[in-house]
């Protein structure tokens, strides 16, 4: 499932894509979207803004008139992608598979196989539950890490790797950067909230913020393009190889004491988690 770096990296591909230009075709597979098209052609219309909110994307329209812009928030799960495309471009996944397609006079941006995609009024947008608020995304510059550690210390009896993923508390973490960030913490991942101290809850907020930012760095591929998130570094070391200290290196040695690196399935979901039993012991 893509992470919150990977999908603010795909609303700003997508942003630099459509942001201003008047839609030119609206194609949609949902009846929910297909009907506010219907009542609300987006023909016409421009994107005034793709921002990502933790794991969920979302393309504000202009509006016409009268007629205040709706949001299309999509999450895209395990299978979904945006891509975007060049007119008469060819496309890598069928036809078939696109599931929403905006076209502008120089962009065709296609959502394939988007498994969640909801139309929103800006009052409904603040009423979903599911959708974070700018004020626990941890890329957002509402994002406030005092709260955030209030938010941790609402679930005491939690594991530590299980209450990082909670997307109310720290919207955008992941799989990926919650068995990384326990590991720069020094922390054993099934170690309970309530037994941090203020300090430690601080640092693994920081480490957080630290990871994620350092993620959607602008680079010389990321003008127009979509973000797969494979390059993805908590390391800071360049080779492809060592981007990773413990995620998905199980049996490997660890980077820092040599011990090999454990994983095992955390949580209700049964979401793998790895880590070192050295560097990241169980007190």
């Amino acid at each position: 499932m893509p992470e919150g770096d990977t999908i603010f990296r795909t609303a700003r591909a997508l942003g630099r894509a459509l942001t201003g230009k008047p839609i030119t075709r609206f194609t949609t597979e949902y009846a929910q979207l297909a009907r506010a098209n219907d009542d609300h052609p987006f023909v016409g219309q421009t994107i005034t803004q793709v921002e990502a909110r933790g794991k969920w994307l979302l393309i504000h329209f202009s509006g016409s008139g009268e007629t205040p812009g709706a949001i299309l928030a999509t999450h895209m799960l395990m299978s979904g992608s945006w891509h975007i495309y060049r007119p008469g471009e060819r496309w890598q996944q069928p036809h078939s598979n696109a599931r929403i397609i905006i076209e502008t006079a120089d962009y065709l941006a296609v959502g394939f196989r988007i498994p969640v995609a909801r139309m929103h009024t800006p009052e409904s947008l603040t009423r979903d539950r599911k959708i974070p608020q700018p004020a626990s995304d941890v890329l957002k510059e509402e994002f406030n890490a005092s709260a955030a550690m209030e938010r941790l210390k609402a679930h005491p009896n939690e594991e530590i790797a299980e209450a990082l993923l909670r997307q109310n508390v720290l919207a955008g973490v992941g799989n990926v950067f919650k068995s990384e960030i326990c590991f720069l913490e020094g922390l054993s991942p099934f170690q309970k909230v309530a037994t941090l101290s203020d300090r430690q809850l601080e640092k693994l907020v920081a480490t957080a913020c630290r990871l994620m930012a350092a993620n959607v760095l602008e680079d010389s591929g990321d003008t127009i393009a979509t973000y797969s998130g494979k390059n993805r570094r908590t390391t800071g070391n360049a080779d492809p190889g060592e981007n990773l200290w413990v995620y998905r290196r199980n049996g490997e040695p660890c980077r820092r004491c040599g011990e090999p690196i454990q994983r095992c399935l955390q949580g209700k979901n049964a979401r793998s988690t790895y880590w070192c039993p050295i560097c990241q012991p169980l007190t």
